[in-house]
């Protein structure tokens, strides 16, 4: 009886027993890749919380950048401690949405956080004559209430646009559109689409990083080494585990944290300048110039619903930030094969992908009404980090949703990421903006580019959405109809480059003749390729809800529907 305990204890331990007790099949742990942890073994506690903790802090990296381009254009004060506010909401709305994204949603060990993406549209619609700040003395001239009216009242405005617009992706989801979806979104259409998020923020790194140029380069240096160079060097740490104890373990510590090593180090080193009065009063540069956030901010603040007041709801800025939503949408799907290849999971059927995205659009539907100024998509970093440590369980990621939740609740941790340095954030600012851009022109990998039908497209797509966006920035009142509301919804839609970008994209590929391989639609239905079968009863299936499945194969109608794990769209008799 012992004997057996042991090898029962031995197999939980090698990942041959899941969390719910379930056997694994030797076939499928032979294809298992090399992985600590698979997406359903539980890991002890301790270790948890470690590796919990470092899902945290890629997250934090990824989204700490998210307010220095969303506060400015609010016309927020550079001290308003409501800055630490946001970034809080944002952390608080990302647990919220991680934790049901894992446990009922698609159920990879997914981080689903704010994005670049949805800045675009944004700033686009913070761009229109109506929201435009005033001018500065005008703004110094306001009472402290006025002011925080003059930016809750842009907020709102976002807030509702942004919920509103995720409706769409909750449509997708729910009604398992994303199959038809990928059939007009081809990788001509996702390149402009996603690179441009990245190109188009171009002005505001170069803002950021011309605080202090010389700050910002060696913070891309920093970056750089970090990052590429050292990426393989590993570093000793400490490990512990009953059968061994403690005992150093080697880890690859600039591989895993290399955006949150360089803003300590950089953080540290304007500290130095600080402190030496190499920097005059005031430079931006300086650690103490926003140090009255971190004082004025309090300690706990829960964020709730509707904090910045109702939101408000415009044509023109639904239609905006449809832009953002359907790009997280593409970008979500492509990361849910490789997340389940990682952790060694089978490829997500089309049920997860479908609840997936619903999941999402709700996330962004919730961002918008507690007001976080953003919506969500999934953490390309964190997939990224699952690669790097081995480590793909679920149970880890809810141990991070936990740790989010009080980030998100004690609000002085929230305000000490506002107080980075502007030089240093304008120096992570170019290297991710960047990255951004290289991942969408990463899906050129399937199309022929001896093609001088896509290089036209490729080049037209792109090329133009720069030109034509920033035009409308610095002529505002051009479009002239003769309706406000219709001025608003074409003012804000051709000034939204990764929407006159994916448009141009769509509507050339489309169009204009091509062969599938020549349009990379081959390849490319491989790497997306849905899989539909549903799963069999009696066998255990990661992809299941965790509860109820016995009461869902029961009810014969739900195999109709789309997000459900019984979904089987082609029925045997």
């Amino acid at each position: 009886m012992n004997n057996n305990t042991h090898e029962e204890n031995s197999h939980v331990v090698l990942g041959l027993v899941d969390q719910n007790g379930h056997s694994k099949s030797s076939e499928k742990i032979e294809d298992r890749p090399d992985i600590t942890y698979g997406i359903d073994d539980v890991p002890p506690w301790y270790l948890c919380i470690f590796m919990a903790l470092q899902h945290y802090l890629t997250m934090i990296g990824a989204i700490v950048s998210i307010p220095f381009i969303l506060t400015p254009a609010l016309c927020m004060r550079e001290d308003d401690p409501a800055r630490g506010h946001i970034i809080s909401t944002m952390i608080f709305v990302t647990a919220i949405v991680t934790f049901i994204q894992n446990t009922f949603g698609c159920r990879l060990p997914i981080v689903q956080g704010g994005t670049i993406s949805f800045l675009v549209p944004t700033l686009a619609i913070l761009h229109l004559p109506q929201w435009q700040c005033p001018a500065e003395e005008q703004m110094n001239n306001m009472t402290s209430e006025e002011r925080t009216e003059l930016w809750q009242v842009r907020m709102r405005e976002l807030s509702g646009a942004i919920a509103v617009s995720a409706l769409v992706q909750v449509f997708i989801g729910v009604f398992g559109v994303v199959g038809v979806l990928l059939k007009y979104v081809t990788p001509l259409t996702i390149v402009p689409t996603v690179s441009l998020v990245g190109l188009s923020l171009f002005e505001n790194a170069a803002e950021a990083a011309s605080k202090h140029w010389g700050i910002s380069v060696s913070t891309i240096i920093m970056l750089t080494v970090f990052s590429q160079c050292l990426s393989e060097v590993k570093v000793p740490g400490i490990n512990y585990s009953k059968e061994e104890g403690f005992k150093i373990v080697w880890f690859n510590l600039f591989k895993l944290f290399p955006v949150l090593l360089t803003i300590m180090i950089m953080w540290g080193i304007c500290g130095l300048l600080t402190l030496t009065e190499a920097l005059p009063k005031g430079h931006p540069a300086r650690t103490d110039v926003k140090l009255r956030i971190l004082e004025d901010s309090s300690w706990f603040r829960v964020p709730y619903p509707g904090q910045w007041g109702t939101p408000t709801v415009s044509l023109s800025g639904v239609l905006g930030m449809l832009a953002g939503v359907l790009a997280c949408t593409v970008e979500s799907i492509s990361y849910y094969p490789t997340t389940s290849k990682m952790c060694g999971a089978p490829p997500p059927p089309v049920h997860a992908i479908n609840r997936g995205i619903a999941i999402e659009g709700l996330g962004t539907v919730l961002a918008g009404l507690w007001g976080s100024g953003n919506g969500t998509n999934t953490f390309g970093e964190n997939v990224g980090a699952i690669g790097v440590t081995k480590v793909g369980s679920r149970r880890v990621i809810q141990y991070a949703c936990a740790l989010m939740l009080l980030q998100g609740i004690i609000n002085k941790f929230g305000a000490v990421f506002i107080i980075i340095p502007e030089p240093v954030v304008g120096g992570i600012f170019c290297v991710m903006f960047g990255m951004i851009a290289a991942f969408g022109l990463s899906a050129l990998q399937y199309v022929d580019l001896n093609s001088s039908r896509n290089l036209y497209i490729i080049g037209f797509s792109m090329f133009f959405s720069l030109v034509l966006p920033k035009w409308m920035v610095h002529n505002a009142d051009a479009i002239r109809t003769g309706s406000d509301i219709v001025d608003s919804i074409l003012t804000v839609l051709l000034s939204t480059s990764i929407l006159v970008g994916g448009m141009l994209g769509c509507l050339l590929d489309n169009l204009i003749p091509g062969t599938p391989e020549e349009r990379g639609l081959v390849a490319w239905g491989e790497q997306m390729k849905l899989v539909s079968e549903p799963t069999v009863h009696g066998e255990y299936n990661t992809f299941d809800f965790p509860v109820g499945m016995a009461t869902l194969r029961r009810w014969k109608w739900t195999s109709y529907i789309p997000f459900m794990p019984t979904y089987h769209p082609k029925k045997k008799n």
